[in-house]
């Protein structure tokens, strides 16, 4: 899967994946995550979702990192806000308020680029990456954030045979060994989506909800 696929996805509006509504489970569980208040929030593969919006609101500042452009650019002006725009590095940074996107590959950022991060909240990035690609992805992750800030994990967990992704099914076993060596792994939430009537062809389609947190004694 390259990048190309995932531009080609936006410019289409090919994104079902995108929510119209501020997801459930970050409303339910962040308040028990323990993030730094008025920290700030990483959201990876961030690309115009309206949790960004909420976590500004509880008085975070967020920064996001998206491939596509038109995700961006969209973000802002779905939610009538004008961002100053500037180059960052390999990035076009994106900024309002307390929001910022960085517009670029996600494996291009490096850990000065999120040093001030307090917390992390992962909804759509790890179910966004075929199998092949989740191994670097968590090894990037654990480079970029040597603090080990909490995280909040959405993933979602179904026979993969059964559909091709994305989104990608992630199991329980897989995120804690993903994470285990650098964070504590606890599932808070697991949902049964085809109670509610979504993916009914499937034999079982799960929503997992995780907490992870440092395994780094405080100082």
């Amino acid at each position: 899967m390259t990048p190309d696929f995932w531009l080609q996805r936006w410019q289409e509006n090919r994104i079902g994946f995108h929510q119209s509504q501020i997801n459930t489970h970050l409303e339910t569980h962040w308040p028990t995550l323990g993030a730094a208040p008025g920290g700030t929030v990483f959201v990876p593969l961030c690309g115009k979702s309206l949790d960004m919006l909420w976590l500004a609101g509880q008085g975070y500042r967020v920064r996001g990192v998206e491939l596509s452009e038109i995700a961006v650019q969209s973000f802002f002006t779905e939610n009538g806000l004008t961002p100053d725009i500037e180059p960052s590095g390999a990035f076009m940074r994106y900024r309002h308020g307390e929001i910022e996107i960085l517009c670029g590959d996600l494996f291009d950022l490096r850990p000065a680029d999120l040093a001030d991060v307090t917390a992390v909240y992962d909804r759509a990035s790890l179910i966004a990456l075929p199998p092949e690609m989740r191994g670097r992805y968590a090894q990037h992750k654990r480079a970029l954030l040597p603090d080990r800030p909490p995280v909040l994990l959405v993933t979602l967990d179904y026979p993969q045979t059964e559909r091709q992704g994305p989104p990608f099914a992630v199991s329980d076993a897989e995120v804690r060994n993903l994470y285990a060596d650098a964070w504590t792994v606890e599932r808070v939430a697991s949902v049964d989506l085809r109670t509610a009537g979504q993916h009914t062809d499937l034999s079982r389609f799960e929503e997992h909800v995780f907490i992870l947190r440092s395994q780094q004694p405080r100082t």
